[in-house]
């Protein structure tokens, strides 16, 4: 495959999510499943409900009335034997039903006179029928998605200890540049890191998990060591900064070295223009833009489609949006605008330089800006922040 070199945002979209195969299996119990991605179909193991159970507390009657009540069913403990012609008992919420049960009489509008009963009831009244919601068998969530609690509380409930799902990808970040502080107020030229410590949480929100940090000068054999290690330990190996032509710019350089294929070589879109997406035989590296806002645009431009393909999800188009604002993107270029969605439409957030943290900071996503000119109520597409 040839590299694409300056090609557009989608293009370079389209190859990321197409260039990676999903990642194996692993078994987890079900309880530990949240947030991870289903690596095969779940199926009930058991009916839904299991048994007839009661939708109300109340009092489950056999036969015409009035009725003889005879004892009491509680939750998890089913009476045996069947129920007979004109007796009754007392049933709580999610008690099973007994057999020879005519329906149930609520708690609240029953008249019991000692041990009589009286009220008005019909067939199967406030009962549950079993395999109301599923029968054992029954596709409940299919593979690729995400699971949610709701997710894991219906799966559990069919009866499922353990799940497939994807192994989270393993991530190695390497951070570039002779300027970095990581301690204290900024002096004599430094900087304080600002990616080192938030890619960690934007990536473990994308389905990862982080193996190694390094952080490394712009010296050419300190960029090679650095590689070929993460790329030993890693599936995604992610370098910040060192991604153009300057004179202390080694990225290139130091691919070359490692035998890895480019795949994608700069990006008609502001900021992150020069973001790049390599691989090797084992993992993936995307090479992320020295300012901070650019970094996270190239991010969730890149990376987010390669980590779905890792995890085996499935592609998913971008919503779209009416902006609030006039927006502008220079010619033949795609331009990512960070803002929020106030009121069902996008606003234009402040801070926007690609150097620049405070728009991210209280910003939700980006409008992704095609036109030279987009006029407020018009359309565009909505990426979000993880």
């Amino acid at each position: 495959m040839s590299a694409l070199i300056e090609g557009s945002w989608d293009a370079a979209r389209t190859v990321a999510a197409h260039s990676f195969n999903t990642l194996p299996k692993e078994i987890i119990d079900v309880s530990h499943g949240v947030a991870r991605t289903l690596a095969s179909d779940a199926h009930a193991l058991c009916d839904l409900p299991t048994y007839a159970t009661s939708a109300m507390d109340g009092y489950a009657v056999a036969g015409l009335g009035p009725w003889r009540i005879i004892g009491e069913v509680k939750t998890g403990l089913p009476m045996k034997g069947a129920l007979a012609d004109g007796s009754a008992v007392a049933i709580a919420t999610g008690g099973v039903i007994p057999a020879g049960t005519f329906g149930i009489i609520r708690w609240e509008i029953a008249k019991v006179n000692e041990s009589i009963l009286n009220g008005d009831v019909v067939e199967n009244q406030d009962i549950r029928p079993a395999a109301h919601e599923c029968q054992s068998g029954d596709l409940l969530v299919k593979a690729g998605a995400l699971l949610n609690p709701g997710k894991i509380g219906l799966l559990s409930a069919a009866g499922l200890d353990h799940i497939q799902v994807v192994r989270k990808p393993r991530v190695a970040l390497i951070l570039l540049g002779d300027e970095i502080q990581l301690k204290g107020i900024p002096a004599n030229g430094l900087i304080r890191d600002a990616l080192g410590p938030q890619l960690p949480g934007w990536l473990e929100k994308m389905g990862c998990e982080i193996v190694a940090t390094q952080y490394i000068p712009d010296e050419i054999s300190h960029v090679v060591k650095a590689l070929s290690k993460a790329c030993a330990l890693a599936d995604i190996v992610i370098t910040t900064g060192g991604t153009a032509q300057g004179p202390r710019d080694f990225l290139h350089e130091a691919l070359t070295h490692i035998n890895a294929e480019i795949l994608v070589d700069t990006v008609a879109v502001r900021p992150g223009h020069p973001m790049l997406l390599a691989r090797t035989d084992t993992c993936a590296i995307f090479g992320l833009p020295g300012n901070p806002q650019s970094a996270i645009v190239a991010l969730v431009s890149l990376g987010a489609p390669v980590i779905a393909s890792m995890l085996g999800q499935i592609q998913q188009e971008l919503p779209t949006v009416i902006t609030s604002n006039e927006l502008t993107a220079p010619s033949d270029f795609t331009r990512l605008i960070i803002g929020n969605i106030v009121n069902g439409e996008f606003e234009v957030g402040q801070y926007l330089g690609s150097a620049m943290l405070r728009g991210l900071a209280h910003s939700t996503g980006f409008a992704v800006v095609t036109k030279e000119l987009t006029a407020a109520g018009e359309s565009v597409r909505w990426l979000s922040l993880p």
